[in-house]
């Protein structure tokens, strides 16, 4: 009989390189938002996913930021180390075409102590295929991988080879969570991520980086769930922008977020979602504390 594994993976890369997307493909559901804009990420994300015999736990963690500097981009950088400090394995994941100085700043963080796997994702986007092989072996060069995966988050694919490689990693022990545990969040945590993510993709450029959501109430009503969460922004001129022609934007960013709720949650969900102006809220610890960052 197999012995069980049971072991903690980060999952670190630069921004946009699909980290959330490939934790998501990894465990089967949508606990960490995506989208095409970088930095979407900002807490570190737990995953869990429970195989007969192991039990993989992944962290997905902030693309680690080189270019700004306020206090938000500490806290999720002090996020990306101490993740790499505290795991069992390391999972770094790079685009496939793209290769720069930003990949060679996270190679810099990597823990000589850990296995490290090479995801190369994106591969799918590579249309000559005989283009891969050259890049696989300059990535070779650039740090003493334990493995080297050619993947696609996007597309499902190697994913079974991921996991391969990751649980040969993983120490033998008990499980660290229950078998039905997918992650370590609340749904309170996931109801304002589900909100963002819409609040991203749905404004995408128009809106600036500072914008968050927070959750002041979230009540169980027998099988209801009354979520009343406010998306705070830096500007009384974003605020506009979030709302959108009457009220268009927000309806829409409400009506997409409860959705996804009511997937995850197995049921109903009644959300209200408003406005407000926090203004210097990324650049105050304080104030950053008291939304959840660490």
């Amino acid at each position: 009989m197999n012995q069980t594994k049971s072991g903690t993976i980060a999952i670190v890369g630069r921004p946009n390189v699909g980290k959330s997307t490939l934790l998501n493909r990894l465990i089967g559901e949508k606990i960490s938002i995506v989208s095409r804009k970088a930095q979407t990420t900002r807490h570190r994300i737990m995953g869990i996913l429970t195989r007969p015999d192991a039990q993989y736990v992944f962290v997905d963690t902030p693309g680690f930021q080189t270019k700004h500097t306020n206090a938000l981009n500490r806290a999720m950088n002090r996020g990306v180390t101490q993740a790499l400090a505290d795991v069992d394995v390391v999972i770094f994941v790079v685009d496939a075409d793209h290769f720069d100085e930003r990949d060679q700043a996270v190679v810099k963080l990597l823990p000589p102590e850990r296995p490290v796997i090479l995801a190369v994702n994106k591969v799918d986007q590579i249309k000559e295929k005989t283009k891969l092989l050259p890049i696989l072996a300059h990535l070779a060069t650039q740090y003493a991988f334990a493995a080297i995966v050619p993947v696609s988050a996007a597309k499902g694919r190697q994913m079974e080879d991921l996991l391969g490689e990751t649980r040969k990693h993983l120490p033998n022990d008990e499980l660290l969570f229950g078998e039905d545990e997918i992650t370590d969040k609340s749904e309170r945590f996931l109801a304002a991520e589900y909100i963002r993510e819409k609040l991203f993709r749905l404004i995408g450029d128009e809106l600036p980086y500072s914008a968050t959501v927070e959750v002041e109430k979230f009540e169980l009503d027998g099988a209801l769930r009354r979520i009343h969460a406010a998306i705070v922004v830096d500007r009384q001129a974003h605020k506009g922008i979030v709302i959108g022609k009457g009220g268009e934007t927000l309806k829409r960013i409400a009506s997409e977020a409860r959705q996804d709720m009511e997937r995850l949650f197995g049921g109903k969900v009644f959300l209200e979602v408003f406005v407000k102006v926090k203004t210097g809220w990324s650049d105050d610890e304080r104030l950053l504390k008291s939304l959840g960052y660490e």
